[in-house]
């Protein structure tokens, strides 16, 4: 009887052995925010179901606890606390009496990257960013969206990629360089053997079977150029917008007055800059030169949404810090003058027209636009190096991108498999 009692014992006490729940907090004290979200997302792909405290401590998860999570965060460099029962009641009730709100995060999402195979002479945040959080994904590239492969994930980011079909508009600086003739000749033989008249045509067609695959249910994040070259394809669909220096043919003298805005995620009555030798597409970018920020960094603020009532924007702007370091891309900041009005913006700098941060709905999904190239380098350069996100790992900034790959495994109507 004794050894029965002795046995019962031990094994009470290894089930209460661990708590309840990890507390991932995410305000300064966390070591590695980056990483963070990568202990959420595994422990989503264990079937456990984590929560998302929405200005609680800086936007910190709850997942179950375990040995296996805690050598998991503990391998990963990101600091935990374990809560007993009292304890967890207690930041409910938190979350119940002030501007908080408790998220289930159900399902780690799938991702894909759109981007190409081979290597380019710049890096992608967004790839760094996953890769150091350990979060997997797919690459697809233009041949994989044309036949429809978004269907099999929850969560697009686009590269720096350039939809217009002008290159990246680097023909002024880069056209004698091996890697620009390259990608033109790569680009170019790719739409003939796609059945495309043109690499515009072609690109646009991918930019349709990507704002179809958001308007069915998808999520769709882009930073830099992607975020202004999307729509600009899609308002000049069958329009040759392209300079004769850069495809060899002229564009159309009417093509301004041709654009449809209607057929736009974001951005309308912008005007678009034909001139090859101006490194800009439109004025939906801001000039970072008339604006003095080349040699002047500047800051964005993060806008304070009700957890309660506006939950999506409140998750994508999580953070422990509202004011983030500005940084340079090909697309900076977007003009607020021709942001649509259904747009919400998520970020910008105060008492400027320069927006960083936005979000909208399109049919059952979603797309979130973020300027510039890179959080933690000011001026990224072609051929710079990338950045060491070890060295960053408390990065505000490379926190938005990582928020919005947890934002689809939060949403009610999930894409059907």
């Amino acid at each position: 009887m004794k050894k029965l009692i002795f046995i019962i014992l031990c094994l009470f006490c290894s089930l209460n052995l661990y708590s309840q729940k990890l507390l991932i907090f995410m305000d300064e004290m966390q070591t590695d925010h980056l990483k963070a979200y990568g202990v959420v997302y595994w422990a989503l792909t264990q079937g456990e179901r984590a929560e998302w405290l929405l200005n609680y401590r800086s936007g910190s998860f709850l997942i179950d606890d375990s040995q296996e999570s805690r050598e998991k965060a503990n391998l990963m460099g990101v600091s935990f606390q374990p809560l007993d029962s009292d304890q967890l009641t207690s930041i409910y009730q938190q979350i119940e009496e002030n501007n908080m709100n408790q998220i289930f995060l159900d399902k780690a999402p799938r991702v894909a990257v759109y981007a190409p195979s081979f290597a380019e002479p710049w890096d992608d945040a967004v790839r760094l960013a996953l890769e150091y959080a350990s979060i997997p994904y797919k690459r697809l590239w233009d041949e994989e969206v044309l036949l429809g492969e978004l269907e099999q994930y929850d969560w697009l980011h686009l590269h720096h990629e350039d939809f217009t079909g002008q290159y990246g508009k680097f023909y002024a600086s880069y056209r004698k360089t091996q890697w620009y003739q390259k990608q033109v000749s790569l680009f170019t033989k790719m739409a003939r053997e796609l059945g495309y008249k043109s690499v515009q045509s072609e690109k646009c067609a991918v930019a349709k079977m990507i704002q179809a695959y958001v308007s069915a249910g998808g999520f769709l994040f882009a930073m830099c150029a992607a975020c202004d070259t999307i729509d600009i394809a899609l308002s000049a669909e069958n329009i040759d917008i392209v300079p004769q220096e850069i495809d060899g043919t002229g564009f159309d003298s009417d093509a301004q007055k041709k654009l449809d805005f209607t057929k736009c995620f974001a951005f309308e009555n912008f005007q678009l800059i034909f001139d090859p030798f101006v490194y800009e597409f439109s004025d939906i970018d801001i000039n970072i030169m008339q604006e003095g920020l080349y040699y002047k960094p500047d800051t964005f603020s993060l806008f304070d949404f009700s957890a309660k009532e506006d939950p999506v924007p409140c998750m994508l702007t999580q953070n422990h810090k509202n004011v983030i370091k500005g940084f340079l891309g090909q697309t900076t900041a977007f003009n607020r003058k021709v942001i649509k009005d259904s747009v919400t913006i998520l970020g910008e700098t105060k008492d400027t027209d320069r927006v960083r941060y936005i979000h909208g709905e399109f049919g059952k999904g979603t797309y979130t636009f973020l300027g510039g190239h890179d959080p933690e380098d000011y001026r990224h350069l072609v051929g710079d190096p990338p950045t060491d996100l070890s060295l960053h790992k408390n990065s505000a900034g490379y926190r938005l991108i990582l928020n919005n790959v947890l934002f689809p495994a939060a949403h009610k109507k999930r894409r059907k498999t």
